[in-house]
């Protein structure tokens, strides 16, 4: 039971948001749904984690295929054979393959240039500077309350959970700058 939501940011007004219910509990089986449901994009999303000995994750991938519209039935036909012929993720990373041989196994024949190769990496952009921004945001009001107290005022980021401490002092110098 539950429901996958998405958000997605794209400049504009607001950002957009889309909720589907879980299908399986199955991550990849629950973002092809989404996108089926939500966006009528025909998707296909495989995803595997291979855990070692240890409960660490020895290695993660997947991939997620969508059709561009006016895809050929045949092009189509040969994608969902490619799939159901590479098989799990999992098994696919625990045999040493590369995001590129995974995606070769899935299209086939059909073949796939690789235009850029992009290292993926878990990096947040938070710092001192944004955080006072975030801070300075509350309006000079609350930050006067917040002084008042007398006490730090720590901030914590929820990506990387590094704590950021304001002083009294420092609070009062946000004041003085606005």
């Amino acid at each position: 039971d539950g429901t996958l939501t998405v958000i997605r940011d794209l400049q504009m007004k607001e950002p957009y948001v889309g909720s589907v219910p879980l299908v399986t509990g199955e991550i990849a089986d629950d973002v092809t749904a989404y996108f089926a449901q939500s966006e009528q994009t025909p998707t296909a999303c495989a995803l595997g984690v291979l855990v070692d000995r240890d409960c660490s994750v020895k290695v993660a991938g997947g991939y997620l295929l969508q059709l561009l519209p006016g895809a050929p039935d045949d092009v189509i036909d040969r994608l969902e054979a490619g799939i159901k012929r590479a098989g799990a993720v999992t098994k696919m990373l625990e045999q040493g393959m590369t995001p590129e041989d995974i995606l070769g196994q899935v299209v086939g024949e059909l073949g796939v240039v690789f235009m850029e190769t992009t290292e993926v990496s878990y990096k947040c952009y938070c710092d001192r500077d944004r955080v006072t921004s975030a801070l300075i945001s509350l309006g000079k009001e609350e930050l006067k309350e917040i002084a008042a107290e007398g006490k730090s005022f720590p901030i914590s980021c929820q990506f990387c959970d590094t704590v950021y401490e304001f002083t009294p002092e420092d609070i009062k110098g946000l004041i003085a700058s606005l």
